[in-house]
C-alpha cells in the first residue's frame, strides 16, 4: 500500500498537468490566504478612523419628538368646581451643537489621521509579508522536490556500487566488508529518501495553507541563476534607505505620533470648552388648565465650560499619557537599530549568499570529478569501494548545499527589498523568469 501511494504521488509530480508558476501561486493566495484577508479588514477599520476624528469637528444635530396623553382631575379643597380635563399634548425640538474651541476634538483628530497613515502601512506590511511567505512556502516546496530528485538519484547510485560489490565478494575479489559497508549505505540512503518525500508532502501542505488546495505541479529554478549585486553595492546607503522607507519603522514612527497627541488630548482636559448651541422647538397642546396652545422656541447662543478640579483625574491622565509617549519614543528607537540590522543581515544574505553559490557551484565540479577519479582508482585497484561511496556521498552533498544556497539567495533578495520597503508583485515577475516548467 504504501509504494502504492509513493508511486501515485510520483505521477502526480511528473503528471503533465501545467506547472504552477511562483506568480500563480501569489495570485491564488491573494484570493485565498486567510491572513491576508484578515489584514485587509483590518485595514478597512483602520480607515475609519479619519473619519471618526473629523466627526468631533462636525456639528450634531438631533431632533426628539413626543405626544403625551393628559388626563387631569383637580378637586379643589373649598369647594370649587372640579376640573376634570383629557387632551393631548405634542411637539418637536430640533437641536445643533457645534463646537469652536475643544482642544481634545483636535488632538483626536491628528490621531485619526496617525492611525489613518499606521493602517495603510499595515497593509502594506500585510502585501509585503504574503510576497514573502509565498516565495518560502515556495521554494521549500522545490527544496523538499530536489531532495526527493536526489535522494533517489544517490539511491540508484549506491545500488549499483552494493551490487558490484555483492559480485566480487563472490567472485573472491572483495572482502565482505565492502558489501556491507555498500548495503549500510543503502539502508541509510534509503531512509533519507523515506523522509526527503515526507518533508515534500509537509512542505505542499504549506501551499495549501496559502491557496486553499494542493497546488499543481511546480515551475523549477532553471541553471541560469543570474547572481547579481545589490544596486548600490553599498551597505550603509541599503541601511539609510531602510530608515527612511522602512514600513515597520513607519509604523512605530505613526505610533509615537499619536501617544504625542494622546498627551495633547489629556491635557485638554485643563482647557475650556466653546460651543455654538442652537435649538427650535414647536409644541402644542389641545387643552389644558390654562386652554390650547401652541408654541414656537427658537434660541441660539455660545456655551462656555471652565473645568476648575476634577479630583486630581486630568493631572494623573496626563502624567501617564506622557509616560505612554516616552515608551513609544524608546520603542521607535529600538526599531530603528532593529530595522538597521535586518538591512546588513539581508544585504550580507544578498552579497554572501552569491559568493557562496558560485564556490558550491565549483565545489560540484570538484566533487564530480573527484568521484569519477575514484572510480578510475577503484576499478586500476588504487581505490576502494569505500572511497567511492564516500566520494558520491561528497557529490550530492555538494548538490543539495548548492540547491538550497540558490533558494536562499532569491530569498535573500527579496528580504533586503522588503527591509527597504519597495518590495512589490514586479519582484515575482522577475524571478518568475528564472523558473522553467517541466
Amino acid at each position: 500500500m504504501k509504494r502504492l501511494s509513493l508511486l501515485c504521488f510520483s505521477l502526480m509530480l511528473g503528471s503533465s498537468a501545467e506547472a504552477a508558476s511562483l506568480l500563480d501561486i501569489y495570485h491564488e493566495a491573494q484570493e485565498q490566504d486567510a491572513t491576508f484577508a484578515s489584514a485587509n479588514a483590518a485595514y478597512q477599520a483602520g480607515l475609519e478612523k479619519g473619519p471618526q476624528g473629523l466627526s468631533l469637528l462636525l456639528p450634531t444635530i438631533g431632533v426628539s419628538a413626543n405626544t403625551t396623553y393628559n388626563d387631569v382631575d383637580t378637586q379643589y379643597r373649598n369647594g370649587n368646581t372640579p376640573f376634570v380635563k383629557k387632551y393631548n399634548s405634542s411637539g418637536y425640538t430640533l437641536s445643533l451643537n457645534q463646537p469652536i474651541y475643544r482642544k481634545q476634538n483636535f488632538a483626536q483628530y491628528e490621531q485619526g489621521k496617525s492611525q489613518v497613515s499606521q493602517a495603510e502601512a499595515q497593509f502594506a506590511i500585510a502585501k509585503q509579508d504574503l510576497i514573502l511567505r509565498v516565495a518560502q512556502a515556495y521554494f521549500d516546496a522545490l527544496l523538499a522536490q530536489d531532495n526527493v530528485t536526489l535522494a533517489g538519484a544517490q539511491k540508484a547510485a549506491i545500488s549499483e556500487s552494493l551490487a558490484q560489490a555483492k559480485r566480487n565478494f563472490e567472485v573472491g575479489t572483495a572482502t565482505i566488508t565492502d558489501s556491507q559497508e555498500a548495503q549500510a549505505r543503502y539502508d541509510l540512503t534509503t531512509a533519507q529518501e523515506i523522509t526527503a518525500r515526507n518533508d515534500l508532502e509537509i512542505k505542499r501542505r504549506g501551499l495549501q495553507r496559502l491557496i486553499g488546495k494542493l497546488p499543481a505541479t511546480l515551475s523549477t529554478l532553471g541553471n541560469a541563476l543570474p547572481l547579481t549585486m545589490p544596486e548600490p553595492n553599498d551597505m550603509d546607503k541599503w541601511v539609510e534607505s531602510a530608515e527612511a522607507q522602512n514600513l515597520q519603522l513607519q509604523i512605530q514612527k505613526a505610533a509615537l505620533e499619536i501617544a504625542t497627541q494622546e498627551v495633547e488630548r489629556n491635557r485638554g482636559g485643563h482647557f475650556p470648552t466653546l460651543d455654538l448651541v442652537a435649538s427650535y422647538g414647536d409644541n402644542s397642546t389641545a387643552a389644558s388648565i390654562t386652554g390650547a396652545y401652541d408654541s414656537k422656541v427658537k434660541m441660539v447662543g455660545l456655551q462656555l465650560n471652565v473645568p476648575i478640579y476634577q479630583g486630581g483625574l486630568v493631572s494623573s491622565r496626563v502624567r501617564e499619557a506622557v509616560a505612554n509617549q516616552e515608551k513609544a519614543r524608546q520603542d521607535t528607537e529600538d526599531k530603528r537599530r532593529q530595522i538597521d540590522l535586518e538591512a546588513n543581515q539581508a544585504f550580507l544574505g544578498v552579497t554572501g549568499g552569491a559568493a557562496q553559490v558560485k564556490a558550491l557551484e565549483q565545489a560540484l565540479v570538484s566533487s564530480q570529478s573527484s568521484l569519477d577519479s575514484t572510480k578510475l582508482g577503484f576499478e586500476v585497484g588504487v581505490r576502494t569501494s569505500v572511497d567511492v561511496l564516500n566520494a558520491q556521498q561528497q557529490l550530492y552533498s555538494a548538490k543539495r548545499d548548492l540547491s538550497q544556497a540558490r533558494y536562499n539567495y532569491i530569498m535573500n533578495q527579496l528580504k533586503l527589498r522588503s527591509a527597504v520597503g519597495t518590495l512589490a508583485e514586479d519582484d515575482l515577475v522577475q524571478m518568475d523568469k528564472w523558473l522553467v516548467s517541466k
